[in-house]
């Protein structure tokens, strides 16, 4: 699937601002920005809900290959 840079752009600025974002735990806060794009909410602690994985994984691109 084939996503625009602003929303790419948008959720990435939006993984950085979640409480205690951290690199070394990108894929989590990836999965969460998915999640939460997906469901319009962030995921609670045990949520299984299917996320985008394409969207996901585009999202741990843009901050591996960026180096955002």
């Amino acid at each position: 699937m084939d996503y625009s840079k602003s929303l790419l752009d948008s959720l990435c600025l939006k993984i950085k601002g979640y409480p205690r974002f951290s690199l070394t735990e990108i894929e989590k806060f990836c999965w969460m920005a998915a999640h939460e794009y997906k469901h319009g909410v962030l995921p609670s602690e045990y949520d299984i809900r299917e996320i985008d994985e394409d969207l996901y994984l585009r999202l741990l691109q843009e901050f591996k290959t960026n180096n955002i």
